[in-house]
């Protein structure tokens, strides 16, 4: 992740804290470091760990409007999807999730507010 990437993306978690108050749910958005450079020895570790080339950068474990969390792919102007994000995002839509690039933390704020708008599932159909 470059540096304009990384101050992006620290906006977009300093707005988050200050709209739990509006939106508690915002309370477990949290990212994924997944990428970055590494050397061959820590990059096997955590290929043996799980890490997937291609996971998105953050992820919303909330459930709303028929999706069962949601995923942003994050970059600033100018970036590029690679091969293995954008099959993850195709993927994880396909299981279900709300999976999309956002360029900039504003346009992530803007995604995350709307997707918060949406209705909650409804849980009282679940059988009881």
């Amino acid at each position: 992740m470059n540096h304009r990437e990384s101050d992006e993306q620290q906006a977009l978690f300093q707005w988050a804290k200050l709209m739990e108050v509006q939106y508690p749910e915002l309370s477990l958005l949290h990212s994924i470091p997944n990428g970055g450079k590494r050397n061959a020895r820590e990059a096997a570790r955590l290929k043996k760990e799980g890490a997937k080339a291609g996971v998105s950068d953050i992820f919303l474990p909330v459930a709303r409007g028929g999706f069962h969390g949601l995923y942003i792919e994050f970059k600033v102007k100018g970036g590029k999807l690679s091969d293995n994000q954008t099959w993850w995002l195709e993927e994880t839509t396909k299981q279900g999730y709300y999976s999309t690039v956002c360029f900039g933390w504003i346009e992530a704020s803007e995604v995350i507010q709307k997707y918060l708008a949406r209705r909650k599932t409804d849980e009282s159909t679940s059988g009881t």
